[in-house]
């Protein structure tokens, strides 16, 4: 089952009415607030680091977006359930490539690993990804219901 299947039923949305490109779109979307929530957690985590070099939110957003797969590598490894090689396996990439992450060598990784290496991530972090995915539903949610209610709004005020 595809990971867009749980969340979607989640947040009300049947998949079954949706083509192909709007699924593919939807988990984009989806990705794309996950990695954004995650960017966030790590900045946290980073906060007294970025405050003694002073840097600007700019230069802060920079170095955690070149750090990030170096970040999620090294979270996946400190829970002791996977090596390098175990990653590398996992992500179908060769180990040499994964230690080029780690080092800070490469830092763009394609778009099919970091797929992988979140999907890893998340089996190993499944605490964190549930907090991330209830945050997305309630930010959604309350945007649903600020439509609504301007939606119902806007209906009285068209009675009038």
């Amino acid at each position: 089952m595809p990971a867009i299947e749980p969340l979607s039923r989640l947040i009300g949305i049947n998949l079954s009415l949706l083509n192909k490109e709007e699924r593919i779109l939807l988990e984009a979307g989806l990705f794309a607030r996950i990695y954004e929530e995650l960017k966030e957690l790590f900045a946290v985590q980073e906060k007294n680091y970025f405050r003694l070099l002073r840097l600007t939110r700019e230069q802060e957003n920079t170095m955690l977006e070149a750090g990030f797969v170096h970040t999620i590598i090294k979270d996946i490894l400190s829970t002791g359930e996977y090596d390098l090689k175990g990653i590398a396996q996992y992500t179908d990439t060769f180990e040499e490539v994964v230690e080029e992450f780690v080092t800070g060598q490469n830092t763009n990784p394609s778009a099919i690993f970091l797929r992988r290496l979140i999907n890893l991530h998340s089996s190993v972090r499944r605490d964190l990804y549930s907090f991330i995915i209830n945050k997305i539903i309630d930010q959604l949610m309350k945007t649903k219901n600020d439509l609504n209610d301007t939606s119902s709004k806007d209906d009285v005020c068209s009675a009038k």
